[in-house]
């Protein structure tokens, strides 16, 4: 792995440890989702300081560059995020739907209640 990579993944990881934590002191963000980003760049800090397990790691798996491996790992964890994502967003779509028609069923109550 290049120096240059090598620096690029420190650098990333630093920075996105650095949004999540601000993002986390003014609430923007939960500390639930913010476990993943927190991890991911905890991850890529760790590939950069330990260029050696990734070279090791792409050899026994078969990739010819060990930057082709790195960028892998990364896509893979972003896709499983955006699994994530579009489960728990599918979800609030269920709950909120079912709660417009609670209260559409509640307020068509009150309202036949109040003309009889």
């Amino acid at each position: 792995m290049t120096l240059g990579l090598q620096l690029i993944l420190v650098v990333v990881a630093l920075t996105t440890s650095f949004v999540i934590l601000r993002s986390i002191r003014k609430s923007s963000l939960q500390i639930e989702e913010s476990f993943f980003w927190l991890l991911f760049s905890l991850l890529l800090f760790v590939f950069a300081i330990f260029p050696n397990l990734i070279i090791f790691l792409a050899e026994l798996i078969g990739f010819q560059s060990p930057a082709n491996f790195v960028f892998l790992i990364i896509i893979f964890l972003l896709i499983v995020n955006q699994y994530n994502l579009t489960k728990k967003v599918s979800e609030n779509e269920i709950k909120l739907r079912n709660l417009v028609q609670f209260i559409a069923l509640s307020q068509s109550n009150e309202n036949s209640e109040k003309t009889k």
